[in-house]
């Protein structure tokens, strides 16, 4: 395996879990460590070795009362970002909110980091929603397809659609949706998504699914008692709030998750050579 001295980065993210572990507290707010930062706090009490972002998620009452307080508490060189604030509300880049450190830089410079105006050149912590997802088949199955068709437009927004990873299909349907969506402005596909993702908050499901992922991780599916409640888990050199079943969520999203996985897959997201911290 190939070592990588994610040190500073993990310091940097580590910075931000703390600040908004911090805000939590202080107004009685759950969050919870998600996908590879969870996987982190239970299989390597801390962060993953080769990986270079962090996860939190809240359920939606708890997301909203989060976004009511974190931009008067956040510190100096730390900032809220919302999809909203790129190119004045006209650009996607996706649904999610995150937590941006500013004193780093995860690319070089280009056209598309221009285009989103430098704000998504920085190491971040993403902010997802879990919402309440109706139980019967038919009706999932339609929230999920919503949620699809709108990311799908939205990405007409985007500096460039990368159509490498797709099939050939799906290319035909990306590019569909995205030279639609193109005609519609981004404040209508924001509002769209919104509406998509709380039309089904009437606390009549037992189920709950991410609703600002990106469509490829729709297919997971948690339970209410898992993510309502939360513990907290060894972090580095903290406790971070985990969801309480975190066995279950993480026996979803990995299956064996003790396992590791291949060497070859033991690297960063993105190129720990193009990362930089400034002090």
């Amino acid at each position: 395996m190939r070592e990588y001295d994610l040190t500073e980065v993990h310091q940097a993210n580590l910075a931000v879990l703390k600040e908004i572990d911090r805000i939590c507290r202080k107004y009685r707010i759950k969050y919870l460590l998600d996908a590879g930062t969870l996987l982190g706090a239970v299989r390597h009490k801390g962060f993953i070795p080769w990986d270079d972002d962090a996860d939190v998620a809240f359920t939606r009452s708890n997301y909203d009362a989060f976004l009511k307080v974190v931009r008067r508490e956040l510190p100096e060189g730390m900032e809220l970002l919302e999809p909203k604030d790129l190119r004045g509300g006209t650009a996607f880049y996706d649904f999610a909110a995150r937590i941006i450190y500013k004193n780093s830089q995860t690319h070089e410079d280009s056209d598309e980091m221009r285009f989103y105006e430098g704000k998504l050149n920085h190491l971040w912590v993403d902010l997802f929603v879990i919402d309440e997802l109706p139980e019967g088949k038919a009706a999932s199955a339609f929230t999920r397809l919503l949620h699809t068709v709108i990311y799908g437009m939205a990405m007409g927004h985007r500096y460039r659609v990368d159509f490498k990873k797709h099939s050939l299909i799906n290319k035909i349907v990306i590019g569909v949706l995205a030279s639609f969506g193109k005609m519609i402005p981004m404040r209508i596909l924001r509002k769209l998504q919104h509406m998509a993702a709380v039309k089904d908050q009437k606390g009549k499901s037992s189920l709950r699914y991410y609703s600002n992922y990106q469509p490829d991780y729709l297919y997971v599916t948690l339970k209410k008692e898992w993510c309502d409640e939360t513990v907290d888990l060894e972090f580095e050199d903290t406790r971070l709030m985990a969801p309480k079943g975190w066995h279950e969520v993480l026996t979803w999203i990995y299956g064996d998750y003790k396992k590791l996985p291949p060497e070859e897959k033991q690297v960063p997201t993105h190129s720990s050579t193009k990362i930089k911290i400034f002090h």
